[in-house]
C-alpha cells in the first residue's frame, strides 16, 4: 500500500512538470521565438529553423537520451522519463495555453520558471522531461576531466551560439536568461529550502560552543582534532550538517559567545542519515 502511494504520488508530479513545463513553452516562449537549453532548446531551434512540430521534436530527439538513460540507470527511470516526454508532447498538440505577455523579460524570465519547476518536479517523481543530464552524466564518468555540470555548460554554450546564428542576438541573449531562470527553480525545487550546508567553525571556545549548538538548536556536531598550520597548537575544528535556514541561528550563536570565530560555510550535493533531518529546536 506504501509502494502504491508513493507510484500515486510520482505520478502526480510527473504531470503537474508536464503541465508546468507546457505553460512555459506555449504559454512565454514559443510566440517570442525563445528557446530553453539542452533537448527542449535544441528541439525549439529546429522547430524554429526547419518549421517541424515542436511535439515531434522532443519525444524524437530525447530517444536516444533516454536509451542511454536505460543502461546506465535502470529500464523503471527509463520508462518512467519516456512516457513523460511523451505526455508534454501530447500536452503540447492538445492543451490549450494563454498566451501571457508580449513583454520579452516577463517571457524569459516567466516561461524560465514554468519549465524549471515542471522539470524539478517531473525530477522529484523520477522522471526527466529533457535528457541533457543523462548524457552528460555519461561523458562526465569517461572523463577525468569534465564534471557533470561542465557538459552541459558545454553542451548549452553550443546550442545559445546556434540560437545567436538562426534567431538573432536578442533572442539568443533572452534565451540564455530564460535557461539561467529554469536552471534556479530546478535547483531549488530538487534541494528546497532544505538544501544542506555544511558550517566550520573554529574557535579557542569551541567546547562552549558546542555544547549550545547541541543543546540549544539540537544539531549534532563533529569535533575535528587540527592543528595551527602557523602555531602548530592542537585545535578542535566544529563541523555541522544544517539547512540554509539554519545558518543564521548558528552565525549568531558562535558570535555571541566568540565574535572572533572563524566560520566557514559551504554548500552541499546532498546529504542524509544522522541528525540532518532534525529541525532546530529554536
Amino acid at each position: 500500500m506504501k509502494r502504491f502511494r508513493k507510484q500515486i504520488q510520482h505520478t502526480v508530479l510527473i504531470l503537474l512538470g508536464i503541465f508546468s513545463v507546457g505553460m512555459g513553452l506555449k504559454g512565454f516562449l514559443l510566440s517570442s521565438h525563445f528557446i530553453d537549453g539542452g533537448v527542449t532548446g535544441i528541439s525549439m531551434l529546429l522547430s524554429s529553423t526547419l518549421k517541424l512540430p515542436l511535439a515531434v521534436l522532443i519525444p524524437l530527439i530525447n530517444i536516444p537520451f533516454i536509451m542511454v538513460g536505460y543502461r546506465q540507470i535502470g529500464p523503471s527511470f527509463a520508462l518512467k522519463s519516456m512516457l513523460a516526454i511523451l505526455g508534454l508532447a501530447l500536452c503540447l498538440l492538445w492543451v490549450k495555453y494563454p498566451d501571457v505577455t508580449p513583454d520579452k523579460l516577463l517571457t524569459a524570465v516567466f516561461g524560465g520558471l514554468f519549465i524549471g519547476a515542471g522539470i524539478g518536479l517531473a525530477i522529484r517523481g523520477g522522471a526527466v522531461l529533457d535528457g541533457t543530464d543523462i548524457v552528460a552524466l555519461l561523458i562526465s564518468k569517461n572523463s577525468h576531466l569534465l564534471r557533470v555540470g561542465d557538459v552541459v555548460l558545454i553542451l548549452n554554450i553550443i546550442i545559445f551560439s546556434a540560437a545567436a546564428f538562426f534567431l538573432g542576438i536578442e533572442p539568443a541573449l533572452y534565451s540564455i536568461l530564460t535557461y539561467f531562470a529554469a536552471s534556479k527553480m530546478v535547483d531549488f525545487l530538487i534541494h528546497g529550502i532544505e538544501e544542506h550546508t555544511a558550517v566550520i567553525i573554529i574557535s579557542e571556545l569551541n567546547e562552549q560552543i558546542r555544547q549550545q549548538m547541541v543543546h540549544n538548536l539540537g544539531r549534532a556536531v563533529t569535533v575535528y582534532q587540527g592543528r595551527g598550520g602557523l602555531s602548530g597548537t592542537p585545535q578542535d575544528i566544529l563541523y555541522c550538517v544544517v539547512t540554509r535556514l539554519e545558518i543564521g541561528s548558528i552565525k549568531n550563536l558562535v558570535r555571541e559567545i566568540d565574535p572572533g570565530a572563524f566560520i566557514v560555510v559551504q554548500a552541499l550535493a546532498d546529504a542524509e542519515g544522522g541528525m540532518v533531518k532534525k529541525p532546530a529546536l529554536h
